[in-house]
């Protein structure tokens, strides 16, 4: 509500499950999208979770005006990141995230990894007297490391609970060709099966 007050033309809605701060209240996109259409007046954009032609039509359906990918255009061929990066993702499932920097109301979603795990296990030994000074080394100018030499065990890099949905490396094209056909079949079949029963 305060981007719309300051006049923002629209803005991305990030539901739970996104990858990178999801914020410190745990909402998911099935209740913060229709709290968010019943809010907001301007256009806003479903973010978090956000994979293919299922995930645009429930984003419409739950009040988005469209959707915002993140972690699914990293697995595509145009992404200037390292290959190693992109198989991370396409291996991973759902469960394989793991939610960071909670003791200190910075919570990010990353993807698990042996520097994520050394990460988890100094917040767990220190509890709520960990300092972001404990845990710099598997944070602070990690994306490099990651993104572009592809050190995938360096530490924490923003991954979506999406990542379960990713199972190749298309072209940029070839994703929103295949998102777009995907929800015009879902809603010109499946949907008009309810509209026709």
């Amino acid at each position: 509500l305060k981007a719309e007050a300051i006049g923002c033309d629209a803005v991305s809605v990030d539901g739970f499950e996104c990858g990178g701060h999801p914020g410190e209240d745990d909402v998911p996109n099935f209740i913060l999208l229709p709290r968010a259409g019943e809010e907001l007046k301007i256009p806003f954009l479903a973010s978090g979770g956000m994979a293919d032609g299922r995930s645009l039509v429930a984003a419409l359906a739950l009040g988005a005006d469209g959707i915002n990918l993140g972690t699914r255009f990293i697995a595509t061929q145009e992404a200037p990141v390292h290959p190693n990066v992109k198989q991370a993702l396409v291996d991973a499932s759902e469960l394989d995230t793991r939610l960071i920097m909670r003791p200190l109301r910075n919570t990010e979603r990353v993807l698990v990894n042996a520097g994520v795990e050394r990460l988890l296990e100094k917040e767990r030994a220190l509890g709520d007297k960990v300092t972001f000074a404990d845990i710099a080394e598997e944070v602070a100018g990690v994306y490099p490391r990651i993104l572009v030499d592809g050190e995938m065990d360096a530490g924490g890099w923003s991954c979506g609970m999406v990542a379960g949905l990713i199972h190749d490396i298309p072209t940029v094209q070839e994703l929103v060709d295949r998102i777009m056909r995907e929800a015009d079949e879902l809603i010109q079949v499946r949907l008009r099966q309810f509209a026709e029963a």
